[in-house]
Formats: C-alpha cells, structure tokens, sequence
C-alpha cells in the first residue's frame, strides 16, 4: 500500500500544481482541494 501512495506522489508533482508559495487563506476552493489531496498522498507515503 505504501508504493500505491508514493506512486501517487511522485504522479501528483509531476502533474498537479505547487501552492507552496501561497497563502492557503487566498486560495480558491479547487485550489484548496489540490493542496489537500497532496498532502493526503504525502502523509500516507510517509507512515
């Protein structure tokens, strides 16, 4: 499960966009949605 999950990652920097350099109280709600589901895929590679 945890190859799924950094498969998923590696999937999500390649084609979905950074907000790193945003401030998330800016953010649209897609954007917001994006930003959550990398993080998602991220924490889940990581345990």
């Amino acid at each position: 499960m945890k190859t799924l999950f950094k498969l998923l990652v590696k999937i999500n920097n390649a084609i979905l966009p950074s907000y790193s350099q945003k401030d998330p109280n800016k953010l649209s709600t897609a954007q917001k949605a994006v930003l959550g589901f990398r993080y998602w895929a991220l924490t889940n590679s990581l345990k």
